[in-house]
């Protein structure tokens, strides 16, 4: 509801300041050309979604998720001590990485929410939900699959030239993300 407000007023703005201006007809010529960016936008990130989700289940066909799952197992298993008995979560958990890990969020989505519902415990959010939160919203990209495709559709040479650049932010979001869960988890509920 606040979003909603938030263009409301951004759109009501613009034609405000646009008849001011004498420049209404510049705004409406600018809120088309970006309508017909947007769909151009969304039919080329249609297209990256589509290749990135095949390749990533050629990648699970072929065994390779399943081995990164069972790499990342040890880790998880420190990082959500609570499930680390709960097989159905750690699957989950284990998917849900992998496919943060390539770049892939659209696909992480509801391996994420499966693996919340598998730690399931009450209606309050256990500390393990919260450093899924956590992994997800900071998670370490390397392959960033969906940022390379709105590169690439704004015309970008090269649109992964911006790995080293993900590498690094990502890897401090996250750390700085797992450090404040695990420092926040020790706190007492008033």
């Amino acid at each position: 509801m606040a979003m909603a407000r938030i263009w409301t007023g951004m759109v009501a703005l613009a034609l405000l300041f646009g008849l001011l201006n004498g420049r209404v007809s510049q705004v409406a010529t600018a809120a088309m050309e970006g309508a017909g960016a947007a769909v151009t936008l969304s039919i080329t990130l249609a297209g990256v979604i589509c290749l990135w989700s095949g390749i990533m289940e050629v990648i699970r066909r072929g065994g390779l998720a399943a081995g990164l799952a069972r790499l990342l197992r040890p880790v998880l298993a420190r990082l959500f001590p609570d499930n680390r008995e709960n097989p159905e979560a750690m699957e989950a958990l284990s998917a849900n990485v992998s496919a943060n890990l390539l770049g892939l969020g659209n696909a992480a989505t509801p391996l994420g929410i499966r693996a919340v519902q598998a730690m399931k415990r009450g209606g309050i959010a256990t500390d393990d939900q919260c450093m899924l939160v956590v992994l997800n919203t900071a998670s370490i990209q390397i392959i960033p699959a969906t940022v390379a495709g709105v590169r690439a559709a704004a015309g970008a040479g090269s649109p992964f030239d911006i790995l080293p650049a993900v590498w690094v932010t990502s890897l401090a979001a996250v750390v700085v993300g797992i450090g404040m869960a695990r420092l926040l988890a020790r706190r007492k509920p008033l």
